[in-house]
């Protein structure tokens, strides 16, 4: 099943990432309150990772999840890494060109597995620490360049002979709604869709169909996605925060060229009375290939503001001034395309 079919409410979902103290350490109430708020604002997508803090995110997610009937929720997680009983110092984890994201999350150890009985473990291991019966859609976690470099494609190969075969019997048993990678470059998703065996239902692709980054999603995976029928998730649609007001893009600082975008987008966005929150998301659900997208968040105003966001009507005018100053490539799908 793909996921665009599972939805209970709506397209825009919850990224669980934050809740991992990511980049800062969030407390314990803050983050409980912000899946509240996510709720009254009539979230019904949840996704995490074990990898979010080393279990922290699930750990919070379950916890604030626990008060609501779990079958009028879909959630989401991820395979890949166990995380281990054992302790390990955090700033010797390397994490490619991610950095120290999760310097403030749990110091478990993170072990790598993309085997077919890791999957199986990593799925039980996440289950116990959400206290849910079952998890809807399952990712195969960052079998990607920035995560290992060069040797990506050993990983990506364990995967496609273990935990896609796994995730794909799992489906298949109705274990598991769906499954399919859960990556921030499209190079991963392109290969998935070439190959005969077995076949993913959707995937979450983080950071690559933004306002500031979709060129070459749009070039190589959007049209294979849509020939294949496989659903998009877009994960980090404010470039990792540049687009909401924050000080990151890519996890990192943000580069001048990517400053000097934004400040066009703002006075744009400024002139048409827009928000970049507003544009960013019905941006990436102007494409037919997505079917969610699932803005993390770490304070409970900040997913009013989502949903805010996804209301709001934005002129016709926006996007077409948008196109004519070349601020998004040409052939990019507009919501005055439809």
């Amino acid at each position: 099943m793909g996921i665009r079919d599972a939805l209970l409410a709506g397209p825009i979902g919850f990224g669980a990432a934050p809740l991992g103290n990511m980049f800062r350490n969030i407390p314990e109430e803050e983050a409980q309150a912000t899946v509240d708020a996510a709720w009254d604002a009539g979230t019904r997508y949840f996704d995490t990772a074990p990898f979010y803090g080393a279990g922290l995110s699930e750990i919070r997610l379950g916890q604030a999840l626990s008060k609501r009937p779990r079958s009028e929720y879909i959630l989401s997680t991820k395979v890949g890494r166990i995380i281990l009983d054992e302790l390990e110092d955090v700033s010797e984890r390397d994490l490619g060109e991610k950095g120290d994201i999760f310097k403030y999350g749990r110091a478990n150890k993170i072990e790598i597995d993309y085997s077919a009985n890791g999957a199986k473990r990593s799925i039980e291991d996440s289950i116990k620490r959400m206290g849910v019966d079952y998890i809807d859609f399952v990712w195969i976690h960052d079998t990607a360049q920035d995560f290992y470099g060069d040797s990506w494609l050993i990983h990506l190969e364990t995967a496609r002979t273990g935990a896609f075969r796994a995730l794909g019997e799992l489906r298949d048993q109705g274990v598991i709604k769906g499954w399919g990678l859960g990556v921030n470059r499209t190079e991963p998703v392109e290969i998935m869709l070439e190959l005969s065996e077995p076949t993913p239902d959707s995937t979450l692709l983080a950071g690559r169909y933004s306002l500031l980054d979709h060129e070459h999603a749009l070039q190589r995976l959007m049209p294979l996605a849509a020939e294949k029928k496989l659903d998009i998730v877009v994960g980090g649609p404010y470039s990792s925060g540049v687009l909401a007001g924050g000080s990151h893009f890519e996890y990192g600082p943000i580069p001048p060229a990517i400053a000097a975008k934004v400040e066009k987008f703002k006075a744009l966005a400024g002139k048409y009375d827009v928000s970049l929150k507003a544009a960013a998301l019905h941006f990436a659900l102007a494409n037919p290939a997505v079917a969610s997208v699932i803005p993390g968040a770490s304070h409970p105003e900040n997913v009013i503001e989502d949903h805010a966001a996804y209301k709001m009507t934005i002129p016709d005018d926006f996007w077409t001034e948008v196109r004519k100053e070349g601020l998004v490539a040409a052939a990019a799908p507009l919501p005055i395309d439809k």
